[in-house]
């Protein structure tokens, strides 16, 4: 084979793999406007406005006949999606790699999760179940569909290149939010004008969410390619069973497993964070719905700079160093938000501001990092182990926040207490070898991580 053939044919390589690279980022752009509009905006404060509406003289409902303070349903509605997500992840993922066909499952959990959110434009009066059903099915969906999304990522771009890639994914979906935003601040401060009510120009802007999820997840499915795995053939585990056998397995990796607790504590603190923001500045600050859209806007702007400016960190320090860096951002931060004035913007958009200077980032390089720890051929199951991390054991801290909430009535201290998923998940981060996990786990060393 000639040297002419050689180099074409690395060309014509490196042209498809940024051509999938290219149709991977926009899944972020896909589904990100689910988690910013509807997670982190409307759903929150629109929801457990639904459900005071729907509550006793006590301020009590009762789903399943349970006695629940109404201001606390949306976050134990996000624990028990997370929940879910837990016995659907590691099948999921155990399929991938066993079937080499990613793309039809990443299909059937995007439009499922689409179709929940676009679903949610009959939320009004005091459907609150309603509510809460919609968001389990959405919320599942969307970690689920993550599981297989992430595990592209070893597949589409060498050790070298992951950092920059993962860090731009994330920059396409905060992107894509900021964009989602604009427009959800447009319909929601004129509603008037447009001719609809406050009520139905939320429901507008949760439906769009949803449609937008469904349209441009079409650019990955056509983009991204499936892959035979060394897997293929085998006969898929259940549930608990699969999880397990995938645990079995990382207890050869004792590191990645190190790892992959330090993130699930960390991160927990993140997604709580994401979900509850909003409930925190409309009931204990008393931020108009406006406020908190732009508030949120803010932190989508700055994620994207933020992602890719501790990209090139990363490039520089380490991921390792980037994340206990951006971890110590995030303690200080939260901290400072527990003495937030009620009713003053400005000091809500500084917090804002420093969220979202750390948020992409942490998550970006936690990803890529993560990557460097799968065993080759096993990228599905173990990306189902980290989306467990990353989504699927995410119900601790909406659960304390909402237990903090329902014992002391104080949203301040519901916040607070997430302070302990930092600093617990800085400590036991600091302590991996992540140079001796990638070894261990057969990959070539990088020279920075």
């Amino acid at each position: 084979m000639g040297t002419e053939t050689v180099r074409a044919q690395a060309t014509d390589e490196v042209t498809e793999r940024r051509r999938e690279q290219r149709g991977w980022y926009f899944y972020d752009w896909a589904c990100s406007v689910y988690s910013t509009s509807v997670l982190t905006v409307f759903l929150g404060p629109y929801l457990t406005a639904v459900a005071k509406h729907a509550a006793d003289a006590d301020g009590f409902v009762h789903p399943l006949g349970i006695p629940v303070r109404a201001g606390s349903f949306f976050a134990y509605a996000v624990s028990a999606s997370v929940i879910l997500s837990i016995f659907v992840m590691p099948m999921a993922g155990a399929a991938a790699d066993r079937t080499g066909r990613k793309k039809p499952l990443l299909a059937l959990c995007a439009y499922l999760g689409a179709a929940a959110t676009t679903g949610m434009f009959f939320l009004d009066g005091d459907r609150y179940l309603l509510g809460g059903l919609l968001l389990i099915v959405a919320n599942a969906s969307v970690a689920v569909s993550m599981v297989l999304y992430n595990s592209y990522l070893p597949q589409i771009a060498p050790p070298e290149e992951r950092d920059a890639v993962s860090s731009r994914g994330w920059a396409f979906g905060y992107a894509a939010g900021s964009l989602m935003l604009v427009v959800n601040l447009v319909l929601y401060s004129a509603h008037d004008s447009f001719g609809v009510s406050e009520s139905t120009a939320v429901r507008i802007c949760l439906a769009s969410a949803g449609i937008w999820w469904g349209a441009f997840t079409l650019v990955p499915l056509k983009r991204l390619r499936d892959r035979p795995t060394a897997a293929a053939g085998q006969a898929p585990g259940h549930g608990w069973r699969q999880l397990a056998a995938t645990v079995r397995d990382m207890r050869g990796k004792p590191l990645t497993l190190a790892f992959l607790l330090a993130y699930l504590v960390y991160n927990d603190g993140i997604q709580t964070v994401i979900s509850q923001a909003s409930v925190y500045g409309s009931e204990e600050l008393g931020l108009s719905q406006s406020t908190l859209i732009v508030a949120v806007l803010l932190v989508q702007v700055l994620a994207v700079g933020g992602a890719l400016g501790m990209g090139r960190l990363a490039r520089t320090y380490g991921a390792k160093r980037t994340i206990l860096g951006s971890l110590v951002a995030w303690t200080v931060t939260l901290g400072a938000g527990y003495f937030l004035p009620a009713g003053a913007p400005v000091w809500f958009f500084v917090l804002a501001a420093g969220i979202g200077l750390v948020l992409g980032g942490s998550q970006a390089l936690s990803r890529s990092l993560f990557s460097h720890l799968v065993p080759s051929g096993k990228e599905a199951e173990y990306f189902s182990a980290y989306e467990m991390s990353d989504r699927g054991m995410s119900w601790l801290g909406p659960l304390l926040f909402g237990l903090t909430y329902q014992l002391t009535g104080s949203y301040r201290d519901a916040i607070i207490s997430l302070v302990a998923f930092f600093v617990i998940g800085f400590v036991l981060l600091a302590r991996v070898p992540v140079r001796q996990a990638v070894h261990d786990a057969g990959n070539p060393v990088p020279d920075r991580i």
